[in-house]
């Protein structure tokens, strides 16, 4: 007699992402009492930053220790469990989801949230590494209160970064815009607002950061000229981490996010999306707030369905205009 044929567990939900995004959409479905998965590979784009800034409560904090204690406390949920690795690939099978993970499982769900985040083009230059999260970012509106009179070198080409450097002048006393060598893609119009506001571009390439780490002190260029510089800031490129997402289906902007509703949900019924991955403002309190959001969304999506064997017995059901999360 053949052994009977394992069916796999259908999972409530989800979550593909452990930066604060994914880890708030996982909370609040444990808080719905709804299994949910979290899966993570610790790809987190906030991993070399010592300090983050500006969240309600905590500023500032180390981004690391906030997904530590925010993990931590999410497994204090008894319906929830979470998985060190990647998501490969992801389908629809009917009315259910499946995920294949990096080490060949699959997990099959009712609900998925991506929180996966985008990666960063990073500046070509020796020292790049040792300086990244202490003197040199990605983001000024995170950072940029931090170069109150003093130097600062914003790097990059596109014609997008004269906004980004002009911002910079909010807080710096000086502003220098270095190319890395390529030819600053602006047009005349560019030049002027830069011209204006006294920030020289340099398209020489940049070969080194000098200092250590925390201790910037220039940025020595190709021919051996130093630029006076206290902290870098990079706007190079960055690219939503969307794979998943177009495998599903999901509506994708021209600039590769994923596109969502006020509830985090995404153009395909059953799968939403938070954080980075999403148009909008890129800062941690956001993607906890849109993850909140999702999670919630997701929950209540599957409010009176009879859903994994590891959650409690659903609720009856309800009608839809009915609002719990108002009073």
């Amino acid at each position: 007699m053949s052994a009977p044929v394992a069916v796999p567990v259908v999972r409530d939900a989800v979550v593909v992402g452990g930066g604060p995004a994914g880890l708030a959409a996982a909370t609040w479905l444990a808080r719905y009492r709804r299994d949910v998965v979290l899966v993570d590979a610790g790809e987190q784009r906030a991993r070399p930053v010592e300090w983050s800034h500006g969240y309600l409560g905590r500023d500032p904090q180390r981004p690391l220790d906030l997904i530590a204690i925010a993990r931590t406390q999410l497994l204090g949920y008894s319906t929830t469990s979470d998985i060190v690795g990647s998501v490969v690939s992801a389908r629809r099978d009917g009315e259910h989801f499946v995920l294949e993970l990096d080490d060949g499982r699959e997990l099959t769900t009712l609900r998925v949230v991506l929180a996966t985040g985008v990666v960063d083009a990073c500046p070509d230059i020796d020292g790049f590494a040792e300086h990244y999260g202490a003197s040199a970012f990605h983001c000024p509106a995170c950072d940029g209160y931090d170069a109150q009179d003093r130097d600062v070198v914003a790097y990059g080409w596109d014609e997008r970064l004269v906004g980004f450097a002009a911002s910079l002048l909010n807080w710096a006393r000086s502003v220098t815009v270095l190319t890395g060598g390529h030819r600053f893609a602006g047009d005349e119009a560019c030049q002027d607002v830069l011209s204006r506001h006294d920030i020289e571009v340099v398209e020489t390439p940049a070969v080194r950061m000098l200092g250590s780490r925390g201790e910037l002190t220039g940025i020595e260029l190709a021919d051996g000229r130093v630029v006076p510089a206290e902290l870098l800031f990079f706007s190079v490129d960055h690219t939503p981490r969307a794979d998943l997402a177009r495998a599903l289906g999901c509506r994708i902007d021209d600039e590769g996010y994923v596109e969502i509703d006020g509830n985090g949900a995404t153009s395909v019924e059953g799968v939403y999306a938070a954080g980075d991955l999403v148009p909008g403002l890129q800062l941690v309190q956001v993607a906890a707030a849109q993850g909140t959001a999702a999670g919630i969304a997701a929950a209540r999506s599957l409010h009176g369905t009879e859903g994994s064997p590891l959650s409690p017995p659903p609720a009856p059901d309800a009608p839809r205009e009915v609002d719990a999360a108002r009073p």
